[in-house]
């Protein structure tokens, strides 16, 4: 069973490290800038990096829920690229977020194909899973 998921797996500990490392982004620029919580606004480089990881901890939940189930009823591989690409743009979205509003711009559309494309997949799959005969889904898992 474990050789069905461990790419999953590890694209989802890859994700749980990159969320670690937004938010002590945000511990550091609270320290650098002297903004206490619960405050979220001061300086702008800190309101710039506080929101950039907000952001990408409110993407989070989807993105998991659609890499498993695409990674599940699709094919493991093929998720699982995505997923690493999904993890690269939101890396690219944060580190161009912390340095100017506008350079999220281009990794957050990016960002949001990769998700579509995810839904795409689950959705796919799980069409495979439900209507097609238990012979012919074979090309959904293999």
């Amino acid at each position: 069973m474990r050789n069905q998921i461990d790419l999953l797996a590890t694209v989802t500990v890859l994700g749980v490290l990159e969320q670690a490392y937004f938010a002590m982004q945000v511990i550091y620029a609270r320290r650098k800038y002297k903004i206490s919580p619960p405050n979220t606004t001061g300086h702008p480089e800190f309101e710039r990096i506080f929101r950039a990881q907000a952001n990408c901890s409110e993407y989070f939940p989807i993105f998991i829920s659609l890499l498993w189930v695409a990674g599940i009823f699709f094919h493991q591989g093929t998720a699982a690229a995505c997923g690493l690409l999904y993890l690269y743009t939101r890396f690219q979205y944060f580190q161009g977020y912390t340095a100017a509003a506008q350079g999220r711009l281009g990794p957050l559309y990016t960002s949001a194909r990769v998700l579509w494309l995810l839904l795409g997949l689950a959705v796919a799959g799980l069409l495979a899973h439900f209507l097609l005969p238990t012979p012919l889904r074979g090309w959904a898992l293999a």
